[in-house]
């Protein structure tokens, strides 16, 4: 008995209903329509058009606009004044539109080993690269900031093999498009679930392995001062260098100028002989690559997603206080 083309559908899009395969699928054609629509006109003309959506999204999602706002003002609300920090908001809310919309989608056609340069420039790699070729590992770092896809894609195409720690989408039709993108690049992937069974693999074979590092741990991870406020970090990264006795680099791929024009750089290298006589290397390790992260944003904080849940989960003591506080009130 032939299976029914319900249950086909039902397997290519791993849905648990007939709606929600539907749905899947309907997003995963109005992305290829859309990557078939980007692909016919120049990417300047698309980033422009993806900025004035960026604008439609600011406008339109008051949730998101609230929540960035209310993650800039204890973050930057001493050095800036209200209107600066809507702007703020307003130009990351633009920048992520031109980089989820459409940069996203063309960097594989726009970034080959022969025309990178056209939009990717290199601030002082050298220190970096030389521990990339030294084949004895290294952990990369970035957050979500600039074009984080970008990085990882470019250091790919410069020869440098690199295995990236990600988080599947829900959607696995257009996880598997990403995927395949991603992969076309040069790059290797691992999930995050489960990563730790593999990532010291990775290392042991003098492979460097990509982390974006401001992703909010829960309950269980690491707090530690990002912005004067304490966020939940994930202790893996931190383990990994410790056991490995590898160095963590802390870089980033910043926008220069309006348009696909971006500049490379290192903001830190963290190296095992920093960590090692430390009372608690953990701790500090952590606190040291959230702090490179930080002084990178401070300079190009429209190019942060403050949309980003960063500040989700508070420390017990913090939430014991506001309990306490709550109960005498």
């Amino acid at each position: 008995m032939k299976t029914r083309w319900t249950d086909h559908l039902l397997a290519w899009t791993e849905a648990p209903s007939l709606a929600i395969a539907l749905r899947r699928v309907g997003e995963y054609l109005a992305l290829r329509l859309w990557a078939l629509i980007i692909g016919c006109f120049p990417i300047e003309m698309n980033l422009r058009t993806a900025r004035l959506m960026g604008r439609v999204w600011w406008a339109a999602m008051k949730r998101h606009r609230d929540r960035a706002l209310d993650n800039l003002r204890p973050a930057l609300g001493q050095s800036c004044d209200q209107r600066r920090l809507v702007q703020i908001a307003q130009r990351s809310f633009e920048h992520f539109a031109q980089i989820y919309l459409v940069e996203l989608v063309m960097t594989p056609r726009l970034v080959s080993e022969w025309s990178w340069a056209k939009a990717v420039e290199l601030d002082r790699l050298g220190p970096a690269l030389r521990e990339l070729l030294l084949g004895r590992g290294a952990i990369l770092l970035t957050g979500h900031f600039g074009n984080y896809e970008l990085l990882g894609y470019t250091i790919c195409r410069l020869g440098i093999p690199l295995t990236a720690v990600m988080r599947p989408v829900d959607n696995p039709l257009i996880n598997r498009y990403l995927e395949r993108s991603r992969r076309a690049g040069g790059l290797s992937l691992l999930y995050k679930r489960g990563v730790s069974k593999v990532a010291g693999e990775v290392l042991d074979r003098g492979q460097p392995l990509c982390f974006i590092a401001d992703q909010d741990a829960g309950q269980k991870g690491l707090f530690v001062e990002f912005f004067g406020r304490k966020a939940s970090t994930y202790k893996s990264i931190g383990l990994l260098a410790i056991q490995k006795r590898v160095p963590i680099i802390v870089g980033h791929a910043v926008r220069t100028r309006p348009g696909f024009h971006y500049r490379i750089a290192v903001q830190r290298i963290i190296y095992p002989s920093e960590w090692e006589q430390r009372d608690d290397p953990l701790l500090w390790i952590t606190q040291a690559f959230s702090s490179a992260l930080e002084d990178a944003i401070r300079r190009w904080p429209e190019q942060y997603l403050w949309v980003h849940r960063r500040w989700k989960h508070r420390p017990k003591d913090e939430l014991a206080a506001c309990s306490t506080e709550t109960r005498h009130s």
